[in-house]
């Protein structure tokens, strides 16, 4: 019988200085970690603030702990000379650059993309920003929060929503997310290219242009109106909960008519062709709310599983940890920091020759300090020493 061999990582050999904080730029540089590069986390010696983000454990974010686990942590105070020269050492021996700094923070540290260039024509440096790189607003201030209302994302919510004259509030980063993983993947294209040029290039990534791209239809129904509602996908009531369903082909609606037995749903007129149901969705919901609310939750899900209408409950997200479905597809990871040791989320992605979870430690900060500076620089603890005295890794 043939030895079954463990699959390399890809990104093995692949070595990240990870300058990010918050949230954007951590999961880019996370997911790199994921599939095996070595990513070292640059940060302040009083560490990233979001080490100090609810909910804590004895002191331990554990926010923090699924933004940054396995990576290592360096704690540099950047107004240092001497760190900004062990920067400049550390880039000659690193791939990836990742950081989400407002533009022209990294270029007055001595950071910047044409100055580490210079240092190392390889370098792959992604930058991601609320507004990008360039143009009237790249220097303003942006969190999530802010492109979602600038994008119309939250007034997009709105209208859907169909009761409402303002937009909700949300606390759901939608766009931080979007720039962690398009940061990823612009990184990955950009790997390949330097296979065949043998050079480098920045990476410009907008918080802005991440929700452009998620509102694939508004955009369109911006430049060409239509007169029609479109459908919008809300909970029926059960007897003891909301469900979702959502009939959107002739098929589906055909099952759904039979499996609730409504005579009504089958006969309308207005529910008679995929245009019809769409312009009168609402209406079509209170006819299926009929039939939803004299069942529970549990029996309205099992007949509609059964005959193949797509339907979900409504649950909060402490729900999906026990998730049967999701504990055998390996949704979730052991992480771990001081402590202890608590459920991670893993990467929406499996690979057939690759692992791709989450790696378990959550570094302390500078935890790391001594080992990367011996081994990747070569400096030995009394030259650690007295940077440490001169306040590279701050006092």
């Amino acid at each position: 019988m043939q030895e079954q061999k463990t699959p390399t990582a890809p990104l093995a050999g692949v070595r990240v200085l990870d300058f990010s904080i918050i949230l954007a730029g951590p999961y880019c540089a996370r997911l790199l970690a994921d599939v095996g590069a070595e990513v070292i986390k640059i940060e302040p010696p009083e560490g990233d603030d979001m080490r100090l983000r609810t909910p804590l454990r004895d002191g331990h974010s554990a926010y923090f702990g699924q933004l940054n686990a396995g990576k290592r942590s360096l704690a540099l105070d950047l107004k240092s000379a001497d760190a900004i020269k062990l920067v400049h050492q550390l880039v000659k021996e690193t791939d990836i650059l990742v950081e989400n700094f407002r533009p022209g923070v990294m270029d007055r540290l001595g950071l910047g993309y044409e100055a580490l260039r210079a240092i190392n024509p390889r370098l792959i440096y992604c930058s991601i920003s609320g507004y990008g790189q360039s143009g009237p607003a790249a220097e303003r201030a942006a969190y999530a929060m802010i492109v979602h209302a600038e994008s119309g994302f939250d007034r997009s919510l709105m209208r859907y929503a169909g009761d409402r004259d303002r937009p909700a509030a949300g606390a759901v980063f939608v766009a931080d997310v979007l720039g962690g993983i398009f940061g990823y993947a612009a990184i990955q294209t950009a790997m390949v290219q330097r296979t065949r040029t043998g050079v480098g290039q920045r990476i410009d990534v907008a918080l802005m242009d991440c929700m452009l791209n998620l509102l694939v239809y508004e955009l369109q129904e911006a430049q060409f109106p239509i007169s029609s509602p479109r459908a919008a996908y809300g909970p029926v009531r059960a007897l003891d909960g909301d469900i979702l369903i959502a009939p959107i082909t002739p098929r589906n609606f055909a099952a759904l008519c039979e499996v609730t037995g409504q005579s009504e749903l089958a006969n309308d007129p207005r529910f008679k062709s995929v245009p019809g149901r769409g312009a009168n969705w609402t209406a079509m919901m209170q006819v299926i709310e009929t039939w939803t609310e004299r069942h529970s939750v549990r029996e309205c899900m099992a007949a509609l599983d059964k005959a193949g209408v797509p339907s979900a409950e409504y649950r909060d997200p402490g729900a999906t940890l026990s998730d049967p479905h999701l504990l055998q597809r390996g949704a979730f990871a052991a992480i771990a920091d001081e402590a202890g040791e608590f459920m991670g989320v893993n990467a929406p992605w499996k690979m057939s020759g690759a692992p791709t979870s989450m790696q378990r430690d959550i570094p302390a900060v500078g935890a790391h300090r001594d080992e990367v500076l011996s081994r990747i620089l070569g400096l030995s603890g009394e030259a650690i020493s007295r940077l440490a005295e001169a306040g590279a890794f701050g006092t």
